[in-house]
């Protein structure tokens, strides 16, 4: 094994996916492991935080002791410990933080904090070429949509967010409206395929003026009405369930695809649309797409269609980099490493972003 490469161990357990990597300077994976927890969570229809924490703690040591196997790597060639200590949930930040300050600890490497959204904006460069800075990523996931301005890997300033649902969330709500299963983004984007996207007009919610921010919680509403009736209005079909209108079990499978297919180009155009509006005024010729909804068909068409109208580079993550991942919380780490940005065991775990 060469050994002129600064190896960095990553551990990624913000929700419901527990990871541990190492990559070989801040691009490489020599060794990487995901363990989900779909199975745990489908029939709650979205993650139960202290089931995702529970499930952590089974997962993490198999997690570790896996990618030290696979890469044949000594601990004492590693040259840092990274890990995920925000934003996400609470119990799940907890178990990894702890274990990677463990490691850190028993090792005697520096521990490094990252942040998972960032990380994101980072991950098209896992396992390929370097992101030519500067740049404007767009962060979709299941609890996060966003708008950075990107000057480096490791220095961002957050241009918009949502101020209500994430797209990833209300991709999962409209899965359920639907009754199509979880996780949502996957399910819905399949049922799309054979829809038509111009069969129902939802709406697009820009907010007022050249706004960066984000609001799906209309168009989820918009997409219950639909599907369900709106309440009190006069019906001439009685419901066919609790609270149903036009539920979900008594439309066909090309309705149930024109929902889906309507639905997903309604968040397509408005995540469009706004990082046009993001890129123009930060002038950046590099576009970036990160994020579990990042994985979604629909959307890469149409951001690989806008970088070329605006003669940008658009990198987006491998599919198995688009979730979260601790190969992305690795490579990050090795930028915040060389910058001489470690931190010591009293690190936090941050369920939120201060400031």
């Amino acid at each position: 094994m060469r050994t002129d490469r600064t190896l960095v161990f990553g551990v990624e357990t913000s929700c419901d996916e527990t990871s541990c990597a190492i990559v070989a300077d801040g691009r490489e994976v020599v060794a990487d492991t995901v363990a989900g927890q779909v199975d745990l969570h489908a029939r709650f229809g979205g993650v139960v935080p202290e089931i995702a924490s529970r499930a952590h703690i089974e997962a993490i040591n198999p997690a570790i002791e896996r990618v030290l196997s696979e890469s044949g790597v000594a601990p004492e060639d590693l040259a840092a410990v990274a890990v995920t200590h925000e934003p996400g949930l609470i119990g799940s930040l907890l178990v990894g933080l702890m274990a990677a300050k463990t490691l850190a600890w028993a090792w005697g490497k520096p521990l490094i904090g990252a942040n998972h959204v960032c990380a994101h904006a980072y991950a098209a460069a896992i396992d390929d070429e370097p992101i030519d800075y500067p740049a404007t990523a767009l962060i979709v996931s299941g609890g996060h949509t966003a708008l950075y301005r990107c000057e480096s890997p490791t220095e961002l300033e957050l241009l918009g967010s949502t101020i209500d649902d994430a797209a990833g969330e209300a991709f999962d709500k409209v899965a359920s409206m639907l009754n199509l299963g979880f996780p949502g983004g996957p399910a819905v984007d399949k049922a799309a395929r054979e829809g038509d996207p111009r069969a129902i007009d939802f709406p697009r919610s820009l907010l007022k003026g050249q706004s960066l921010d984000f609001s799906f919680s209309g168009l989820k509403t918009a997409v219950l009405y639909h599907v369900n009736g709106v309440p009190g209005a006069v019906r001439d079909v009685p419901p066919a369930g609790p609270g149903a209108g036009r539920c979900a079990e008594n439309m066909s499978p090309q309705e149930l695809g024109d929902v889906a297919a309507s639905f997903q180009q309604a968040v397509v155009d408005v995540l469009r649309i706004k990082l046009r509006r993001a890129a123009e005024q930060t002038g950046a010729r590099t576009l970036i797409l990160g994020g579990g909804v990042a994985a979604n068909t629909a959307l890469r068409e149409a951001l690989t269609e806008l970088a070329s109208k605006l003669g940008a580079t658009l990198r987006m993550p491998k599919m198995r980099y688009c979730l979260d991942n601790a190969a992305m919380i690795a490579g990050l780490g090795y930028h915040h490493l060389r910058a001489g940005r470690t931190d010591d065991l009293s690190l936090e775990a941050r369920a939120t972003v201060r400031g």
